[in-house]
């Protein structure tokens, strides 16, 4: 389980990859939280956008599921870039209250049932609806929406 996600908006992939060692830090528009899978999560948020459900989709729906893309390759380190799919990014971008409402309490329920006790205590529909924010921004300028993790 990675410590902490950084999701953050960046101009290309060349400038997310450059974040890899240090983060994204204060030059780029960032949303933080702790304790989630950064890849299952942004699967997951694909998957609702395709296939919009409040309930929680099977394990094996969400591992079947196209995964994002690393920016720049994984290392032993356990630092990722990954790319948020564009067709996230918009659905993001134009996503209604009620659908992030939805989809956190899908992913709260989901990380419970993974996590129990050990589950982040992130308030995870804030952290969609930064994600949200930071969504409209890249597609209001051409960029990208990324997720650093260690």
């Amino acid at each position: 389980m990675a410590h902490d996600i950084v999701f953050f908006f960046a101009p290309d992939d060349e400038a997310a990859a450059a974040v890899r060692l240090r983060g994204p830090g204060a030059a780029f528009e960032s949303v933080t939280c702790r304790f989630v899978e950064p890849d299952s999560a942004i699967a997951e948020w694909d998957m609702y956008f395709q296939q919009p459900s409040a309930e929680a989709p099977p394990v094996e729906q969400l591992l079947g599921w196209a995964w994002p893309k690393w920016v720049t390759a994984p290392l032993n380190d356990g630092v990722e870039v990954f790319a948020l799919p564009k067709r996230l990014t918009r659905a993001l971008a134009s996503a209604s209250s009620a659908e992030l409402e939805e989809l956190a309490g899908r992913w709260t329920t989901r990380l419970r049932s993974e996590d129990g006790d050990d589950m982040t205590d992130d308030d995870l529909l804030a952290v969609l609806q930064g994600v949200a924010r930071l969504a409209a921004s890249a597609v209001n300028t051409g960029g990208g929406l990324y997720s650093w993790s260690f």
